[in-house]
């Protein structure tokens, strides 16, 4: 079986492939300091909850956070057994080109996301990515990574806002009744959910416009689902999107 890892800035995400499903999901915080021993208690515990047994064979890693990739690699060496196949590294092969301004260097999230969606979708798209950062991913129609936008997170916007303003509370992001809110945290609940759907719809007519051609726009992220509601131009909402990338890029490099 494959031991998928995502590790973001916020949170790392760990699922179990077993060649045509996931069995599990387990979400933890990010941190750099975790050693492979505590990933294992952690991982080996919640697998022992869900009644799960799992022999892991494969591990693929993607990480924007490079200082949590030696633990995770001892990790995988030490209780699995295995060498894992980390995206961004030379001896991990994608199965799309990136084209890039030379010596750009790439988040191996945004081109996990790029591989899934062009295997889902096809190509001519724009990946829209919810996380620490918003992003925005444009896939060639031949399924190359070509660029994209990053835009401040929602809740990192919120957490400024906060920081910024002492008598600004802290909110949770949903959608309000109205756009006009009459107290203060409607009206900030109104200016992060419309913002954003202002941010997401005008960022891809653009994109659009530039590359002069019709494309698919497909959400991704713990609050894409809610910007959908707000007539966000979604053509398909996938939640987990980067983990299906990471299971199409082994595959890949276990075929080559």
């Amino acid at each position: 079986m494959l031991l998928a890892i995502d590790c973001g800035n916020t949170n790392t995400v760990f699922s179990i492939w077993d060649g045509t499903r996931f069995l599990c999901t387990l979400r933890t915080a990010t941190e750099h300091q975790r050693t492979a021993d505590q990933y294992f208690v952690w991982f080996s515990t919640l697998l022992a909850h869900h009644g799960i047994r799992a022999d892991i064979t494969d591990v693929i890693i993607s990480s924007t956070v490079p200082r949590v990739v030696f633990n995770l690699r001892v990790f995988s060496d030490r209780y699995f057994g295995c060498r894992p196949l980390v995206v961004g590294k030379p001896e991990c092969r994608l199965p799309v080109d990136v084209r890039v301004d030379p010596g750009t260097q790439v988040g191996p999230d945004r081109l996990v996301n790029t591989v899934a969606g062009h295997d889902l979708y096809g190509g001519d798209l724009i990946i829209v990515d919810f996380g620490t950062a918003t992003t925005f991913d444009v896939v060639a129609r031949d399924g190359a990574y070509i660029g994209g936008v990053i835009a401040p997170g929602v809740n990192l916007s919120l957490q400024a806002l906060h920081e910024a303003a002492a008598a600004l509370p802290h909110i949770d992001v949903t959608k309000p009744d109205r756009v006009i809110g009459t107290n203060t945290v409607d009206c900030m609940q109104s200016g992060i959910f419309w913002g954003y759907v202002g941010l997401i719809n005008g960022i891809c007519e653009r994109i659009k416009a530039e590359r002069g051609r019709a494309m698919k726009v497909i959400g991704t992220g713990g609050l894409a689902p809610l910007f959908q509601q707000g007539d966000a131009a979604f053509d398909g909402v996938e939640d987990d999107l980067t983990m299906h990338g990471l299971t199409v890029i082994h595959s890949y490099n276990k075929e080559g």
